[in-house]
């Protein structure tokens, strides 16, 4: 009998299964993909590093856990600097004073501020909806290019329907900083994310194409303790109800060009565009192999939001009243179930970036492990 049976060969599973292995415990690890590292999971094209589940680019204002994931890969130093294509023109991401500049004309910090606060004003008392809020934020003219058509294709609804909530701010840079993250580590792992994961899981034993759940009583009875990272609601067979979800479909192409936009991400802010956005993969490396050497194709993916529904994979909660309500009933039963934790983004029903998963998987890996 095995320590702790893992369900997930993702981040928060590689991390919980790397700790565990530490203090001396016997760790099965199951997924029910052909692969491991989940989300993050990166397939060579052409020499590049196709990041399968939509692009991740790990950032960190987290020393602690920068520490502790360069042990298993060395980071290039990727800085994240979105383009946003509204019909052919092309904006900085985020807004900055070169978006300023390309929208109004104006070239000092000054002149965009009060441009920005002449917009603002038309916004009185507290935002009802996320139209509201975001003019209340920017203004009207970088809602309506920037914001307005992205949004909308991402969550499926006219932006006047949405809460204000979900856009709580903007950043708004009133200097010339195309970085996107303010973060103090950021990079891609050398070689893929799928590599990083392997190193995590190294000498652990990992058993792919396994779905714990159609085999769920003889998988339990292999462990002493589950660490289950798949959706709560599934592992309750829905029995409180469906929690929703936005999901994300990909088009990959493999181009016999060089290079495709020049950018690792070009956003499609216009509502008529059907794709979110479109990540040119090689970007995330420089346009190089791990020799230096340039590569002479590209591989592009192209994004489209969609309603999740289920036998869809899931992507971004839907944290709205109904939903946090559902997971809160959910979250009690799992509270009975003794032998079992429930980690990940899946697993807790949240949306958390990548150094969030390791924090979490460390945290609950030391309370387990002490």
């Amino acid at each position: 009998m095995y320590d702790y049976l893992v369900v997930g060969a993702g981040l928060y599973g590689a991390v919980f299964a790397q700790e565990a292995k530490r203090a001396g415990k016997s760790v099965l690890v199951i997924d029910k993909r052909p692969h491991v590292a989940g989300n993050i999971y990166t397939e060579k094209i052409e020499g590049i590093h196709v990041h399968r589940y939509g692009a991740h680019i790990f950032h960190t204002n987290n020393k602690q856990v920068w520490e502790y994931i360069t042990q298993f890969a060395d980071f290039n130093r990727f800085t994240n600097s979105p383009v946003a294509n509204y019909k052919g023109e092309l904006y900085s991401m985020p807004f900055n004073m070169y978006t300023f500049n390309k929208m109004w004309g104006v070239v000092t910090p000054e002149q965009a501020q009060k441009k920005i606060e002449e917009q603002r004003a038309e916004i009185q008392g507290e935002p009802q909806n996320l139209e509201q809020q975001a003019i209340s934020l920017v203004g009207r003219d970088i809602f309506e290019k920037l914001v307005k058509g992205y949004t909308e294709k991402q969550w499926g609804r006219d932006c006047k329907e949405l809460p204000a909530f979900i856009i709580k701010r903007l950043p708004v840079r009133l200097t010339f900083d195309n970085n996107y993250f303010n973060a103090l580590y950021q990079g891609i792992p050398i070689g893929g994310y799928t590599k990083l994961v392997e190193r995590l899981l190294e000498g652990i034993e990992v058993r792919l194409d396994r779905d714990y759940l159609a085999d769920k009583s003889n998988w339990d009875a292999m462990a002493r303790k589950v660490v289950y990272t798949g959706a709560i609601d599934a592992y309750f067979n829905f029995q409180l109800g469906n929690l929703e979800y936005r999901s994300v479909r990909f088009e990959t192409e493999v181009l016999n060009i060089p290079n495709f936009q020049g950018n690792a991400a070009v956003n499609y802010t216009d509502r008529e565009t059907p794709w979110t956005r479109i990540i040119e993969h090689k970007w995330f490396e420089f346009g190089k192999d791990e020799h230096g050497n340039e590569l002479p194709k590209t591989v592009i993916s192209r994004e489209y939001a969609s309603e999740w529904k289920p036998g869809d994979e899931p992507y971004y909660p839907v944290n709205d009243e109904k939903n946090s309500a559902r997971y809160q009933a959910y979250q009690a039963l799992a509270q009975r179930e003794s032998h079992v934790i429930f980690g990940g983004r899946l697993g807790e029903y949240t949306y958390y970036d990548m150094d969030q998963v390791i924090a979490a998987a460390l945290e609950r890996s030391r309370q387990e492990l002490a």
